[in-house]
């Protein structure tokens, strides 16, 4: 392991869902100790933390919890990028020198229901929210249905994606929804807004997970597990013409989104391309987005995934296992937690220690996409 190398060495989650009477601190509190204890360190020896939390609170505030050292500690807050965005800032520090060792965390608990924003808070005026569009489904179901005309997706394709992502989620001990769903089920579920139905969405959730972050290899590190080296990160903001979250307007010629642009900058930095990669996280607020997003990054052409979906190939047997921990579908979504939940699950399958979501074969390369409003994606590749 090179000085340059920025190693993923401990890893921690609260499993997600809804926890009556546990506050997103204390979520957030038991999952750096969970990543402080596998990465065989103590939070004395971290010289640098990061964390990040849409609705429950400070990150920062931990310290009250893991002990007054003194360690810088920056909030991140990025929408649903917060936890990308939170793993940049400590691997920027780490890449520089700044820092050796570093902790990473990403938390919410958020009330039931569909999330509340206000127009004011994104830069729009209230006209916006007359419109309704504040409300995300809303824009989710036209993207997508505006794909699936020019692409040649079906609806039934939207529902082998959620399949997939409840059938995943029955295998993790840490996942929100673990009953599996049918397509037919899914299908027949309350239409949200079409063409999507109640069970091909996501859920506003509560979860945590941390991780710590080495510059350089340490004593107390047990070198005898599979060495998951966190190869680039990157993030994008939305250029003129891509079609995000809360844009007041429809392009008439369109952009490449954040996330192609993202994607495009992590595997160049890794020096490894799309085709390289064994296991992924997508971003999927919804099943469109995930159908989406494996073309925005590159892992297959536009238009593919019928096909692709069809025969198996994001399956966990497949050649290209996506969101194999269920993805947001199955975990919800707590904003700050989702992208280190990604990264989380990813080290999990490149240790061989996925249990019965495994992936076989042994990947030895993994990636992951996170996705938030107004148009910002971050994205990372892993390898061991």
């Amino acid at each position: 392991m090179s000085v340059n190398d920025i190693r993923i060495i401990g890893i921690g989650i609260h499993k997600f869902g809804r926890h009556a009477g546990v506050s997103g601190l204390e979520m957030a509190a038991a999952a750096a100790s969970s990543a402080l204890k596998d990465a065989a360190v103590t939070w004395r020896d971290v010289d640098f933390a990061v964390g990040g939390s849409d609705a429950a609170g400070n990150a920062d505030t931990l310290v009250s919890v893991l002990g007054l050292s003194g360690v810088p500690f920056i909030n991140v807050r990025n929408g649903c990028a917060t936890g990308g965005s939170a793993l940049i800032t400590a691997d920027a520090m780490l890449r520089t020198g700044s820092a050796n060792l570093a902790l990473v965390v990403g938390f919410d608990k958020h009330p039931p229901g569909a999330f509340n924003p206000s127009p004011e808070d994104w830069g729009l005026g209230d006209w916006y929210g007359k419109t309704g569009m504040m409300l995300t489904t809303q824009f989710f179901a036209m993207k997508i249905q505006r794909y699936m005309g020019e692409h040649g997706i079906s609806s039934a394709t939207l529902a082998k994606v959620a399949a997939k992502a409840f059938h995943n989620g029955a295998l993790n001990p840490n996942a929100w929804r673990r009953k599996p769903l049918s397509e037919a089920e899914i299908l027949a579920s309350a239409m949200v807004n079409p063409p999507l139905t109640q069970y091909m969405f996501c859920s506003p959730g509560e979860g945590a997970v941390a991780l710590v972050l080495s510059r350089r290899a340490r004593g107390r590190v047990d070198l005898s597990r599979p060495s998951v080296l966190l190869r680039s990160v990157a993030l994008r903001s939305r250029r003129f013409g891509s079609f995000e979250v809360f844009s007041p307007s429809i392009p008439i010629e369109s952009a490449p989104s954040p996330t192609t642009d993202a994607a495009a900058a992590a595997f160049e930095l890794a020096g490894i391309g799309p085709e390289d990669v064994d296991v992924v996280q997508l971003q999927d607020t919804e099943s469109g987005a995930e159908i989406m997003h494996l073309a925005e990054t590159g892992l297959c052409q536009h238009g593919e995934q019928e096909k692709l979906i069809a025969d198996g190939a994001t399956a966990i047997g497949g050649r290209l296992p996506v969101n194999t921990d269920g993805g947001c579908i199955a975990n919800g979504e707590p904003i700050g937690a989702s992208g280190l939940r990604q990264v989380h699950e990813v080290v999990l399958q490149l240790r061989a220690a996925a249990g019965a979501r495994q992936v076989p074969g042994r990947p030895k390369v993994g990636f992951t996409h996170v996705y938030g409003a107004p148009g910002v994606s971050a994205c990372a590749v892993l390898s061991r």
